[in-house]
């Protein structure tokens, strides 16, 4: 069991050197918004000031956690990123570090999942570590489930655990899971930092002290199962899909490993509708060539309700999202042009032959063996 150190705990800095102020931060924004005068009471410079300040807390959270790692007899392993890794550029279908100096895994044209932190026990237990300075952890639980699906993908051999650093006065931390052990410091500023940035003559920096101990590793180096993205995903579609009287297989869909992939990828591709099919169901007022498809997916929402979801690709770039709120209200939401969904949707249309089109019925059948288990799921638990 991994236990914060008071010197994490008091955000004590004798430590780690003037390493804090040698990592880059992207300030540009902010420097503008104080160039202009703006108060620091005002909305823009709050929102950008915060983006800021929480760059500089991950990173001194994390020179604090080399210096935890490399003396805490627990720790068997501990992945470098910044300036304290040899520069190496990502590689497809295993972890690597980023341009931006982050750890990540990612395809061969997306990133899939960044990590603040990663850590290997003795006892076979893989933390991935998340630190945030937000109050409020919502958004940070609905990040966790894919980050833990994809590591238990590639590395089956470990236990995957999460270790979550946050400020005092976080809440919402009880509706953590089990696997999260989760840490508190005390209040953090990253205001010496900024003055640094505004004024480098304010103080003359020490060289960068350095962690050398046989448990720190690059990140490519840590051996890990293969992992296909979009060849899995290809055959979940193909298998969710190929039952013989059901127009999808639940009990495929429902199995544990399947859905541990649901949680990776949060949507399955399932099928496409025409235009003309699905014109009133989503409130299409456009007008769209008589062989645009809508393709057609399942969707895992927080809750572990499966929905159905819509998208639109006009063109390589232009996809849009549709979908239905709480109160059965049609919303559209144009995504990411260099999101993992874009090139998702763009390789599954290609994939689809005509066997894949659905109709109304098959919509509303879906939905109801969507609804019925989750109702069923939910009396048991």
């Amino acid at each position: 069991m991994l236990e914060i150190s008071k010197s994490i705990q008091t955000l004590d800095d004798s430590d780690i050197s003037d390493n804090i102020f040698h990592y880059e931060y992207n300030v540009k924004h902010l420097l503008s918004l104080i160039a202009k005068g703006i108060d620091e009471e005002d909305t823009l410079f709050l929102s950008s000031y915060r983006s800021f300040e929480g760059e500089v807390y991950e990173n001194f959270i994390y020179e604090k956690l080399l210096r935890y790692a490399q003396t805490n007899d627990e720790i068997d392993k501990f992945i470098l990123k910044g300036f304290h890794q040899g520069r190496q550029k990502a590689h497809a279908n295993t972890l690597s570090i980023s341009e931006k100096q982050q750890i990540v895994y990612r395809t061969k044209s997306r990133e899939i999942s960044e990590f603040d932190a990663m850590l290997v026990t003795k006892d076979k237990e893989l933390y991935f570590v998340e630190m945030t300075l937000v109050k409020s952890v919502l958004k940070l639980r609905k990040r966790l489930r894919k980050k833990k699906a994809l590591l238990e993908t590639i590395f089956p051999d470990y236990e995957i655990k999460a270790l979550i650093i946050l400020n005092e006065g976080a809440t919402g931390t009880r509706q953590f899971p089990d696997y999260c052990k989760v840490w508190f410091t005390e209040e953090f500023s990253a205001k010496n930092v900024l003055e640094y940035i505004k004024d480098s003559n304010i103080k003359e920096l020490a060289p960068i002290s350095r962690v050398n101990s046989e448990k720190m590793i690059e990140a490519h180096s840590l051996k890990l199962y293969q992992f296909r993205y979009y060849n899995t995903m290809s055959w979940i579609t193909k298998t969710i899909r190929s039952h013989k009287k059901h127009i999808i297989d639940m009990g495929f869909l429902m199995k544990y490993t399947i859905q541990r992939y649901h949680d990776l990828y949060n949507k399955f591709y399932i099928g496409y509708m025409s235009v003309e099919n699905a014109r009133v169901l989503l409130n299409l007022n456009e007008e769209y060539p008589d062989n645009q498809r809508i393709i057609v997916a399942i969707e895992k929402k927080y809750s572990d309700e499966i929905v159905l979801t819509y998208y639109i690709q006009k063109g390589r770039k232009n996809l849009y999202l549709y979908s239905f709120d709480d109160d059965s209200k049609i919303t559209k939401e144009k995504k990411d042009p260099y999101g993992i969904t874009v090139t998702e949707v763009f390789h599954m249309n290609k994939m689809m032959d005509d066997s894949y089109e659905l109709n109304m019925p098959n919509i509303k059948m879906i939905k109801k063996l969507l609804r019925e288990r989750f109702e069923r799921d939910s009396k048991k638990s």
